[in-house]
């Protein structure tokens, strides 16, 4: 079984060291950054299943850190824990708002944060396994099968009909640029031209029959799956 991952963005050296060690002790496989910048870039890089995250940071504070997160589609289901030498309730109220699900005060126990992250995560593997059927109209994704039936009748897709379909879902209610999903769906740095997503699309719908409906083309920017 794959190692959980966290990301610990932690700007004094010994405290990161210290966090990383009970975390490894733990079972955990961590990234580190020491600011709000790396953070966000490391996250563009590699799949993190947590995040302990420091206010204090130079340039981007954690707050700002917490919100880019909270707010990208791509992010914003990572558990944050705020590990953070301002107690003040203001600042907990903050961080709470913002979307952190937890807060932890400095100076603080090793045990207690390994509780904590162990908690958040075990939620976070509850909610996992609600989801891993979605459906919408006569639609429905079978995560862990990796299948998609319309009516019941299995409807066979190759892996990137698949993953736009479930991207789309997932989204519904907001429009998805072309450059969106071919960043999501081909990768980060990809060279695909907007005609190759666009014959993806029209085969997917082709595919889903009557309920290929669902995906509205919004001219001259994407496509979206109205909620």
């Amino acid at each position: 079984m794959p190692k959980e991952k966290i990301l610990i963005v932690e700007d004094e050296k010994n405290l990161a060291k210290l966090i990383r060690y009970n975390m490894e002790r733990e079972g955990y496989e961590c990234y580190m950054a020491k600011s709000g910048e790396e953070a966000i870039g490391l996250l563009n890089k590699h799949a993190v299943d947590m995040i302990l995250l420091d206010i204090m940071l130079p340039g981007m504070d954690g707050f700002e850190v917490c919100r880019k997160i909270k707010q990208s589609d791509k992010l914003s289901n990572i558990p944050i824990i705020m590990v953070t030498a301002k107690g003040a309730e203001v600042d907990r109220v903050v961080g709470l708002e913002l979307g952190a699900d937890d807060y932890v005060v400095k100076p603080f126990s090793p045990r207690e944060l390994s509780l904590r992250v162990k908690t958040i995560l075990k939620r976070q593997a509850g909610k996992s396994e609600k989801k891993e059927l979605i459906g919408i109209e006569d639609i429905l994704i079978d995560l862990p099968s990796h299948k998609v039936t319309v009516k019941g009748k299995e409807i066979p897709l190759t892996l990137k009909e698949f993953n736009l379909l479930l991207i789309l879902v997932q989204r519904r209610g907001r429009v998805q640029s072309r450059d969106t999903l071919l960043s999501d769906v081909w990768g980060i740095d990809t060279d695909i031209e907007t005609r190759t997503l666009d014959t993806h699309i029209k085969r997917l719908r082709e595919k889903l029959g009557k309920s290929g409906k669902v995906i509205e083309t919004i001219r001259g920017i994407g496509y979206k799956i109205e909620s």
